[in-house]
């Protein structure tokens, strides 16, 4: 998401000439260029101009320090101002309440069912709330299956009616049962429609007054670009909805909705979500995608995934490990494991400062393990624990065995020493340090 606007964005503050003060002369052009990356990345044209009016203003006159030229001065102001456009800071959803009701709306295909998954999960294992999902898309044919799959994966209880198709009697019956049995949150998916349709705005409305929600949530399709934002106004104008969740940022997406949506319907985006993978949702922080809009990267959201995923107990056992020289391809698979479950490895490279114009015409991601994998896999256990027994006749029965060739073997023993070597001179360094620095983070 946002690669083009990054390109076009890092472009136009190049063409900003001129020492000591920025001027209408020498931003101009500037200007120019960034109000056409702004409608390349399918943001309204009144939105648009809008924003290159408050940058112009508020960059006007300003004085340019002398270890700062005017293009790195102009970075600063524009980043601001698209953080404003998002909305500032993260916005947190309301799930208080006897027990706390969150109502998820939107179109068909937005991925509203796999949305309220994702949820059920983060409020589950994050906030440790007893946590229901409640069917009431009665419509789609396969929507009360899917969920129930959705709560097998995510571990939550789905409330369902079979053969009722009485949504706001079914969302009723679902908070009457989780209030007997001491549920925290219910959270309720709804039917979608392709299009907007009076039936079906009748429908959230009447459910919405019937459980009267802590949190009502619009859920769009990121790709439809300035359709979502239409849509998410027609909505708001009859639910008036507390938040939107932004779906699919992992496909080919320019950013607009993104860019737009809390400017036209002034509400806040709550969430992102990118990937089928259950775990895959986050907090929505304007700051930190202006960061990323602006090549800046993300560490802050990199270091908290690592810590999701981080135990300190292993962590010491690991460091005690690479101390005395006894780390091994076992342990490389652990580790192999532990970066796969914090996300899209193209993704959370882009988040180190520079690494994303690095790698935008790089194919990598996580299936990049997966030779590796069948490699370490092929191995007996004492085979993983003592590389050196790997003589020809094992690395051909290995390579047999995984669908690989002993070329590749011999690569993997190679990385794998070299890997070693670094980590036992890192070990009691700067990756104790780091280590120690984590766990610190985490008993907060």
């Amino acid at each position: 998401m946002f690669e083009n606007l990054i390109d076009r964005l890092e472009s136009s503050f190049k063409l900003l000439k001129g020492e000591g003060r920025i001027t209408e002369i020498n931003i101009a052009e500037t200007l120019k260029d960034i109000r056409k990356a702004l409608l390349d990345a399918d943001v309204s044209y009144k939105i648009a101009k809008s924003f290159c009016d408050d940058v112009k203003e508020k960059a006007l006159g300003q004085n340019v320090l002398k270890a700062v030229r005017p293009g790195q001065m102009m970075t600063k102001i524009v980043h601001d101002e698209l953080a404003r456009l998002m909305g500032s800071e993260a916005t947190d959803i309301n799930v208080k309440g006897n027990p706390g009701v969150v109502l998820v709306a939107g179109l068909q295909g937005s991925g509203k069912t796999t949305f309220s998954g994702k949820l059920a999960l983060n409020c589950r294992t994050k906030r440790a709330l007893k946590t229901m999902l409640v069917a009431c898309d009665v419509y789609r044919p396969a929507a009360i299956e899917q969920l129930k799959i959705l709560g097998e994966q995510t571990g939550v209880f789905v409330y369902t009616e079979e053969g009722v198709n009485e949504p706001v009697k079914i969302a009723r019956n679902a908070i009457a049962k989780a209030k007997q049995e001491g549920y925290s949150l219910v959270i309720i998916d709804t039917a979608g429609r392709l299009a907007i349709d009076e039936q079906m705005m009748e429908e959230i409305a009447s459910i919405k007054k019937a459980v009267n929600p802590s949190e009502t949530l619009f859920v769009v399709d990121s790709m439809t670009g300035q359709d979502a934002v239409e849509t998410a106004r027609n909505f708001n104008e009859r639910l008036d909805f507390d938040g939107v969740v932004l779906t699919k940022l992992d496909g080919d997406t320019r950013g607009g909705a993104a860019l737009s949506i809390r400017a036209v319907v002034n509400k806040p985006i709550k969430f992102v979500s990118a990937g089928e993978k259950m775990e895959a949702l986050d907090v929505f922080h304007p700051k930190r995608i202006a960061d990323r809009i602006l090549g800046m990267g993300d560490v802050v959201s990199l270091v908290e995934k690592a810590q999701e995923q981080f135990n300190e107990e292993e962590a010491r056992k690991l460091q005690r490990k690479l101390a005395k020289d006894q780390f091994t391809l076992s342990d490389f698979f652990d580790q192999i494991q532990q970066i796969k479950k914090m996300g899209n490895i193209k993704d959370l490279a882009s988040m180190i400062p520079g690494m994303g114009k690095a790698l935008k015409d790089v194919e990598m991601d996580n299936s990049a393990f997966k030779s590796i994998e069948a490699i370490i896999q092929s191995m007996t256990v004492l085979e993983r624990e003592n590389p050196d027994l790997l003589n020809g006749s094992r690395r051909k029965r290995i390579a047999d065995g995984s669908g690989t060739s002993i070329a590749e073997i011999n690569r993997l023993v190679k990385q794998f020493e070299d890997t070693r070597k670094m980590m036992k001179n890192m070990a009691g360094g700067g990756a104790g340090k780091a280590m120690r620095a984590m766990g610190a983070l985490k008993r907060r």
